[in-house]
């Protein structure tokens, strides 16, 4: 009986490890998908509220270091002065714009880049800006928030 029950034990143990290993990978895959939806919900109340100019709407969204490096080279840094920025340019540049998600990277468990194409539709004549955006999310207190954004027009190539 104590053989039987070294021999069950040799298949039990390593059954139940791998068991283990592979809920932990299930739920991390949907704990993931979770945290991707969630910025992909991020970055669509980001262009909502940059659509209505909506300032505290804004402010929700970002750390409070947040910082934006936007197309003409100027940074703007600090929460205040990001979303102070991003009235002015939303007044500015009034057409609709579009925000299409390319990729979602998780670097750590609370840290992500996302990157997508922005376009902002010309309004008086003027012609569409097409743009990239990159996005790097915190996550804080289980809430994704804006730390980063990277604003850049494509350069045409060089010959």
């Amino acid at each position: 009986m104590h053989v039987k029950i070294l021999s069950m034990n040799k298949f039990i143990f390593p059954f139940i490890f791998v068991f283990t290993i592979m809920s932990f990978q299930l739920l991390s895959a949907q704990s993931q998908a979770i945290d991707e939806q969630a910025l992909r919900d991020l970055i669509a109340n980001y262009e909502k509220a940059r659509d209505q100019v909506h300032e505290e709407s804004l402010k929700g969204l970002f750390t409070q270091e947040a910082d934006q490096l936007v197309s003409s080279g100027t940074w703007r840094r600090g929460l205040d002065t990001v979303v102070a920025g991003m009235i002015s340019s939303s007044k500015r540049n009034s057409g609709d714009r579009s925000i299409q998600i390319e990729t979602v990277r998780f670097l750590t468990e609370s840290l992500a880049i996302v990157d997508a194409r922005y376009i902002i539709k010309g309004s008086n004549g003027n012609s569409d800006r097409k743009m990239w955006s990159t996005f790097i999310a915190q996550k804080e207190k289980n809430q994704w928030r804006i730390a980063a954004i990277r604003n850049m027009l494509p350069a045409p190539p060089s010959n």
